[in-house]
């Protein structure tokens, strides 16, 4: 494959603190929240965590993909000002689909070089709230016209370019590895049972913060804040993960004919949010949760786009002087299992390092958020596990691919 992309190295880049809400369901507990009020809920707690105060902050950096609220332009603003960031700071929208919580950190990171000193990085996104949508009405309904409502989620998985959907690309990348059916269930439940494991471990503890009821309140304008459907309780821990075996994943019916994906072995859709705060390691007052050492980013066939991490890790190596070997562990998202599949076995991966407490398959890929959850699970498994490198990645739709490696300030190997 060629080494060909956007290579980033940052000096003295370190993520202070993230943290994220937990991954909820498509329908389920969040499904009527607006992403800004999900946004705005991460950012303050993961500037409370950190102990800094939110007039420190002089960038703001936000990401989703989905016009989830009519207020939708306004969510990096809205999520700053209500997070009580000074009202002079301001807002970036940012986004790259899946890869959108990779690029806001090195986006964030290339702030440092010019006069930011601390950014508050956020990406929130709601699935449920994805409207049904129509682009050609805008003058009206003519007598006998085909009306074009359509839904927004599902279309937005579709292509037009090769003319498939992002299902059918993954599909393509188990014919050209030679993925059967059984191994990519077998990879699926495999996830399934290491998030379970995780979850009942309190693996993801650090990272959520629970949600309840609030209103956020913002001197001389109007309040907003999350309410949650009535008899719902505190949400404290993601709601997918849940006994799976591969049994009944086999039973499944392929989406498309002659396929190996299906509902059992694709990502979850879910609702939630993450945010991260990002400054020079050398300000930072206590021990980072890591230092972000440089990003990758790559363009592949859109028909074959679940390879995208493949390329954009082996570039991140070649230029950082590092081999596969010297990578603790990977997380890269599971879009679907035979993606995740050709990933590993174009760059020998060894299965062991990979997605330790799986992954998107049984948590879920709220689709701007998940880098930023990426990033932090990886963190706090180098910290854990006392290890020095990991690289978290991620394929992007239309045909990409994405990566960053952090390090582990507290390894002492």
């Amino acid at each position: 494959m060629s080494s060909a992309g956007q290579y980033s190295a940052f000096v003295d880049v370190a993520i202070f603190d993230a943290v994220r809400t937990p991954w909820v369901d498509l329908g389920g507990a969040l499904a009527q929240v607006s992403p800004i009020d999900l946004g705005i809920k991460v950012a303050r707690e993961v500037l409370a965590r950190a102990g800094i105060d939110p007039l420190a902050v002089d960038s703001v950096l936000a990401g989703s993909m989905a016009q989830a609220s009519f207020d939708a332009y306004l969510l990096p603003r809205h999520i700053g000002l209500y997070s009580g960031v000074a009202q002079t700071v301001p807002a970036l929208g940012v986004q790259r689909i899946c890869a959108t919580g990779f690029e806001l950190l090195h986006q964030s990171a290339g702030q440092l070089r010019d006069d930011v000193q601390l950014a508050l990085c956020v990406a929130s996104e709601s699935m449920s709230r994805n409207p049904i949508a129509a682009y050609t009405h805008r003058n009206g309904f003519r007598l006998g016209s085909e009306v074009q409502f359509k839904d927004f989620l599902w279309e937005a998985l579709y292509d037009p370019a090769p003319g498939v959907d992002m299902i059918a690309t993954a599909d393509n990348l188990a014919r050209r590895y030679d993925l059967c059916r059984e191994a990519v269930d077998r990879y699926a439940c495999d996830s399934h049972q290491r998030a379970l494991q995780a979850q009942r471990a309190g693996a993801w503890c650090e990272e959520i913060v629970p949600i309840d009821n609030q209103v956020f309140e913002l001197e001389g304008y109007q309040p907003r804040g999350i309410s949650l459907p009535r008899g719902t309780g505190i949400v404290t821990q993601d709601s997918h993960p849940r006994p799976t075996d591969f049994s009944a994943l086999s039973r499944l019916r392929a989406l498309h004919v002659g396929g190996v994906q299906t509902a059992g072995n694709s990502c979850a859709v879910v609702d939630g949010a993450a945010a991260a705060l990002v400054g020079r390691g050398s300000a930072c007052t206590r021990v980072p949760l890591a230092r972000l050492l440089a990003s990758a980013v790559v363009g592949v066939a859109p028909e074959f786009m679940g390879i995208g991490p493949a390329p954009a890790i082996r570039l991140l190596l070649q230029r950082s002087g590092l081999s596969l070997d010297d990578i603790a562990r990977f997380e890269i998202n599971e879009a679907q299992a035979a993606q995740v599949l050709a990933v590993a076995q174009e760059l020998e991966l060894d299965h062991t390092r990979l997605n330790v407490q799986g992954g998107s398959l049984a948590v879920g890929h709220p689709l701007a958020a998940t880098g930023l959850r990426l990033v932090m699970t990886l963190a706090r498994q180098l910290r854990q596990h006392n290890l020095r490198y990991g690289i978290a990645a991620a394929c992007v739709g239309g045909g990409q691919g994405m990566a960053l490696l952090i390090e582990n300030p507290t390894c002492h190997t």
